[in-house]
């Protein structure tokens, strides 16, 4: 994609086309992967946000600080973009962007959302079952910290936690996206994890490995029904907030440069 010089005029707006640029480029070759290779780095995703959350739980039992389990989670979070695996809602700005550029179809959009989301809990099950094997003591935090979510209950106030948590999550994309700076980028994820975890935000696939955990440790008062009720609460949220408060906007500052022949060639191509 080659931006007019006319569409940048201002100081920023080269910095917008440049970015816009890297997302489509992104976007083309993550809507277009195999089968095989959209399940495998959407299991490598689960895995990925799994390391965070036994770092998460290890911290909010020894310290009780919930700031400083968010800060611990970001590590799942570096992990997520040292790794290049896929997570759910990292599936918001880059590939509505890519469709919206012409460069894949919707179709493409709704296949990759599917396969993440089933397979990045598949895979978190999985990673949170061996963490509760391996660490017993863990078992109490675990199950208080997955009633927390799963028994939070369907109010306005929780629904507002959603939307709050998929908005931080793609605006960390959109961070990712605006600079070339590795340390940047790991500034961006440690931020959005404190933000994120630290505060308590609703998070479709975070807060399910937490549930996970719970379920695995056995005792809770919730069980796998429960957790799929609030799964399509926090989903619903994580989508309005990720494409309402961020990715509609960044489509707004970018549509000139979206709206240029070069993405719709290319795709086509």
């Amino acid at each position: 994609m080659q931006p007019d010089d006319h569409i940048m005029k201002g100081p920023g707006e080269r910095r917008v086309a440049e970015a816009a640029e890297r997302i489509v480029a992104e976007g083309r070759p993550r809507l277009h992967r195999t089968w095989t290779s959209l399940v495998a780095t959407s299991l490598l995703g689960g895995i990925d946000v799994g390391v965070g959350i036994m770092a998460l739980l290890f911290v909010r039992q020894e310290t009780g600080s919930e700031l400083l389990a968010g800060l611990a989670f970001s590590v799942g979070l570096i992990a997520l973009l040292l790794g290049h695996s896929e997570l759910f809602t990292e599936g918001f700005l880059v590939p509505v962007v890519t469709v919206v550029a012409g460069a894949a179809t919707w179709l493409d959009l709704l296949r990759m959302w599917a396969v993440v989301l089933v397979m990045n809990l598949v895979g978190g099950w999985v990673f949170t079952w061996l963490v509760m094997q391996a660490f017993p003591r863990l078992h109490e935090t675990a199950a208080t910290s997955g009633a927390h979510f799963v028994d939070g209950g369907y109010t306005l106030s929780t629904f507002c936690l959603t939307v709050l948590g998929g908005a931080v999550i793609t605006l960390m994309t959109r961070m990712h996206h605006g600079t070339d700076s590795m340390t940047g980028k790991l500034v961006a994820s440690i931020a959005a994890a404190f933000v994120l975890a630290g505060l308590g935000l609703w998070h479709s696939i975070l807060d399910s490995l937490i549930a996970f955990a719970g379920l695995h440790a056995g005792g809770t008062a919730y069980g796998y029904a429960d957790w799929l009720g609030w799964l399509g609460w926090a989903v619903l949220g994580n989508i309005v907030g990720g494409l309402v408060l961020t990715t509609a906007l960044r489509l707004v500052r970018s549509s000139p440069v979206l709206n240029a022949e070069g993405p719709a060639e290319e795709a086509g191509s």
